[in-house]
């Protein structure tokens, strides 16, 4: 299919037979007076009355407790940069469509028309208390970083930025995989993470969490490696700073394990890959032109295990291996915030389902003979029905543990098919 067919195909997708891919769905019985009666005046005063008594009350008589709002203010469209907010939904609704259909997750697509981010938050918050978690997505850095501590302080649901976190657990999970088949560890790992944007440092964060030592992560940006001698670093980048002789993404790939591009395409050379150190990782995930194509990394080096964004490469690192799983399991706990022990039970819980033997089902759907734990499959796919069992039951079970939870572990959950504690 060429690029014009493609992208007419995809006007028509959205365009036909109805504009849009969401829809809202009456979920009870609506045909007679009666039941008119209790669905609006007078029966709806009587569930009013009680979450005006008990607020919690809203979880068991309205949606409020499967509804997760994703919210955008357009500033950072997929690859397409600042597009404004209107121009986000289709975005938007993507993501939504995948919420219901991976862990049946219901969803309002919100875009939010904001001058700046005291003015997203102020409107985010006060439309709050329609959900039970709310997801930002497509929001430029640094101001991802300030709006989402904001409404993490200030709401009392889960707030969640799938641009930073939701792709550092997929990291995070695969990496760790990566690291055990070259027989190499996280607490002695050289890493290089190309890219200082909401992924970078969340990524970055995220592995510091499971072990990896500061002095060993050289954090690179468009000027070159964040190091102690740099002026006028905002704070997040500053956090990253160390004393290096290192100035260039060429002098840092020198002897690193592991490279970690979440940037642009073409940015490593066949070169730089060559100065790696023995059995190399190299996540490329810059989409959909990686930093360097996976032909040519592994006609330089043989040795190394490679992980994408694209689906038609091999160990694919996609976010929706992560949010709709998250959510899952922090809204069946009425859990108040998604934390880092969450984040971390979910980086377990996929590490673990990618060892497990991979059933037929899955093989099928991707059009496999054979798919095994090993260099081309470090993590699951998008399309294994097991997700649902390994990542929600994780989550609730540290929501629990941590303090966060409402609600107790459902009674209806498996018990955790991974110890999310174990260390990594």
């Amino acid at each position: 299919m060429t690029e014009d067919e493609l992208t007419q195909a995809a006007l028509d997708y959205h365009a036909k037979p109805k504009p849009g891919k969401l829809a809202i769905a009456v979920t009870k019985p609506f045909t007679t007076y009666s039941e008119l009666s209790l669905a609006y005046s007078p029966g709806v005063a009587a569930p009013v009355r009680a979450i005006a008594a008990n607020p919690d009350d809203a979880f068991r008589y309205t949606s409020k407790g499967n509804l997760v709002a994703v919210i955008t203010d357009g500033t950072a469209v997929l690859g397409l940069g600042n597009t404004g907010a209107l121009a986000g939904k289709p975005v938007m609704e993507g993501k939504a469509v995948l919420f219901k259909k991976f862990a049946d997750v219901d969803v309002f697509d919100i875009e939010v028309d904001a001058e700046n981010p005291q003015d997203f938050i102020d409107t985010v918050t006060r439309i709050a208390p329609t959900f039970g978690g709310i997801n930002l997505e497509d929001i430029a850095a640094p101001h991802c970083f300030e709006i989402e501590r904001a409404l993490v302080e200030r709401l009392d649901i889960p707030v969640f930025h799938d641009d930073q976190h939701g792709t550092a657990i997929i990291v995070a999970a695969g990496l760790l995989n990566a690291l055990e088949l070259q027989d190499k560890r996280i607490e002695s790992a050289r890493i290089v993470c190309l890219g200082a944007g909401a992924a970078g440092i969340a990524s970055m964060n995220l592995l510091l969490a499971l072990g990896a030592r500061r002095e060993n992560l050289l954090l690179v940006d468009r000027r070159g490696v964040i190091h102690r001698e740099r002026e006028n670093l905002d704070p997040t980048k500053a956090a990253f700073a160390i004393e290096t002789p290192c100035r260039t993404l060429a002098d840092a790939l020198a002897e690193s394990d592991v490279f970690i591009g979440v940037s642009g395409p073409n940015l490593v050379t066949a070169e730089m890959l060559k100065t790696m150190a023995p059995r190399p990782v190299v996540f490329a995930l810059s989409n959909p032109d990686p930093e360097i194509r996976p032909e040519v990394a592994l006609r330089v080096r043989s040795d190394l295990i490679m992980a994408t964004g694209r689906s038609d490469y091999p160990n694919q690192v996609n976010n929706v291996l992560g949010f709709p799983y998250l959510f899952r399991g922090a809204l069946d706990v009425r859990a108040k915030r998604i934390n880092r022990e969450m984040h971390i039970a979910a980086v377990q819980a996929l590490r673990a389902l990618a060892h497990e033997p991979v059933p037929s089902e899955v093989l099928n759907a991707y059009g496999k003979s054979d798919l095994a734990f090993g260099p081309g499959y470090i993590i699951p796919t998008p399309l294994d029905p097991r997700l649902i069992d390994y990542v929600p039951p994780a989550v609730a079970k540290a929501a629990v543990d941590s303090g966060v939870a409402r609600a107790a572990y459902p009674a209806h959950y498996p018990q955790p098919p991974v110890d999310i504690h174990t260390p990594a």
